[in-house]
């Protein structure tokens, strides 16, 4: 009887354990999928932009078991505030320049973890077909804000146009060290660029315009190439400094960088905007 009784005792002890030892794998689970929530902030966009998070989504929830979440601004500084603040845990809506120059601005050490897309500006006419058709003292027109303007210049030089005597990632028409053909390069608001079509020979135009203005990617007589020069203009998705080698955070940047992802890119946006991960920058 005592043996029986030990026996069942023994038994009521190890199903005891077990049962701790489940219910702690449980909360062990339940905790582990909260970490895999990631929340990301971005800029409020077009049925276009949430269709590609989409995609993103459901590669980082199949494929990571990541649920990602989103906050939208509507305000270019906010989500670097969200994210310094530890309100969210990555952002992507911008680029290396923008980053670059907020971080100096706040004395932050915000730091990018993967690249995503590029929407290249470009060169268009109404006049002429063709970069070697610009004659001399023709009149090209450029976006006026120091960001925009200093693009602009590097693609006119990328074109074959000018040369610049600075290095610097930000320059002004005062950086021009030669102008074979003497254009004239007027600055311009660059929302306006586009319409001094009607005046000028050639006008860089922002992507963000080009729909505005009715005009074709398949018009552009250039378009701003991936190289040294445009790649401070490529897009990424930051993190906080100490969370840069977070493997959960790395693991989104996979989700992103796919050609599932590109090809939803290209189905929403052509070529205006695209993928630019896997570009080898020379």
């Amino acid at each position: 009887m005592k043996k029986s009784i030990k026996y069942l005792l023994g038994g009521l002890f190890a199903a005891t354990l077990a049962l701790v030892g489940v219910l702690g794998f449980g909360q062990s689970q339940t905790t582990q999928a909260a970490s895999k929530t990631v929340t990301i902030g971005i800029i409020t966009g077009t049925k276009q932009d949430d269709a590609v998070w989409k995609v993103v989504s459901q590669t980082a929830k199949q494929k990571y078991g990541i649920t990602l979440k989103f906050q939208k601004f509507t305000d270019y500084n906010q989500p670097n505030k969200a994210l310094a603040s530890g309100e969210i845990d990555l952002n992507s809506f911008q680029h290396y320049a923008f980053l670059n120059a907020w971080n100096k601005s706040n004395k932050s050490d915000l730091t990018p973890i993967g690249k995503t897309i590029m929407s290249p500006i470009r060169l268009y006419s109404t006049k002429i077909k063709n970069v070697k058709s610009i004659k001399k003292g023709d009149t090209i027109t450029v976006p006026n804000d120091a960001s925009n303007e200093s693009r602009a210049l590097f693609l006119l030089k990328n074109a074959g146009l000018i040369t610049l005597k600075s290095n610097s990632k930000l320059v002004t028409i005062k950086d021009i060290a030669k102008n074979p053909k003497n254009l004239n390069i007027k600055e311009v608001d660059a929302s306006q660029t586009a319409r001094s079509l009607s005046d000028a020979a050639a006008a860089v135009v922002n992507g963000s315009y080009v729909k505005a203005a009715k005009l074709s990617t398949k018009d552009a007589i250039y378009t701003e190439p991936v190289n040294k020069d445009s790649e401070q203009w490529i897009n990424i998705i930051v993190a906080r400094k100490k969370d840069k080698n977070n493997k959960t955070y790395q693991d989104v940047v996979k989700a992103y960088q796919t050609a599932k992802t590109k090809k939803e890119i290209k189905a929403q946006f052509g070529n205006l905007e695209y993928g630019v991960w896997d570009v080898k920058i020379k």
